[in-house]
């Protein structure tokens, strides 16, 4: 499925399949690496499916969808940088297949915000990121697989290391306000989230 939006979302900038197919391939490497546990092609699939639940508030579809592909593409827990170099390759792919400067400027920007997941001016920035978060909210077995998968792609960090800092997150996202920006996450994930992270604050 990932496979076929992806190539048809290209074909509609550059009649060029050798070229969307290779673009492909490379994304399919990025996210199929040995040490991706939870930030794999699973995750985007998952990304589309909430995205497509509210379809008919988002403004530019195709650039959101870019966003989803590209956010991640590059992914090293032991680097601080990973938003900017993802933005960074998706800025140089879309702009080799032609697609406007101003979509892909709103794409690196989408890309970019999920560094703090922090509300922007642009409605479709705020929903992409909301999305991205939306694991939080999901059923408790599901969140304690999602938190086991979070751990193996930080397993060079013994525990010493990792708890503190994974407590900080948790704690970061307890204090906000609001965890969601906009009303379509806020009431369908929000009370489950906090829910699911004080839970396992206490598990510290």
């Amino acid at each position: 499925m990932l496979k076929d939006v992806y190539i048809k979302l290209v074909l509609t900038y550059l009649s060029d399949k050798p070229l969307s197919i290779s673009l492909w391939n490379e994304i399919k490497k990025k996210y199929t690496g040995r040490k991706r546990h939870y930030h794999n092609l699973t995750h985007l699939e998952a990304l589309i499916n909430q995205l497509t639940e509210c379809r008919s508030i988002i403004n530019d579809w195709e650039t959101i969808l870019f966003s989803v592909f590209y956010h991640d593409i590059i992914y090293n827990v032991l680097k601080k940088d990973n938003e900017e170099k993802s933005a960074e390759l998706a800025v140089k792919r879309l702009s080799q297949i032609r697609f406007p400067l101003k979509r892909i400027e709103q794409c690196e920007q989408q890309i970019l915000a999920t560094k703090a997941h922090t509300r922007r001016d642009n409605s479709d920035t705020n929903l992409f990121t909301d999305a991205d978060l939306s694991i939080l909210g999901q059923p408790e077995s599901t969140y304690r697989e999602y938190c086991l998968q979070i751990r193996k792609e930080y397993s060079i960090y013994p525990d010493l290391i990792y708890k503190p800092g994974r407590k900080k997150v948790v704690e970061h996202f307890l204090q906000m306000p609001r965890i969601f920006k906009t009303d379509f996450f806020f009431d369908k994930y929000e009370q489950q989230t906090r829910q699911n992270l004080q839970e396992e604050l206490t598990s510290f």
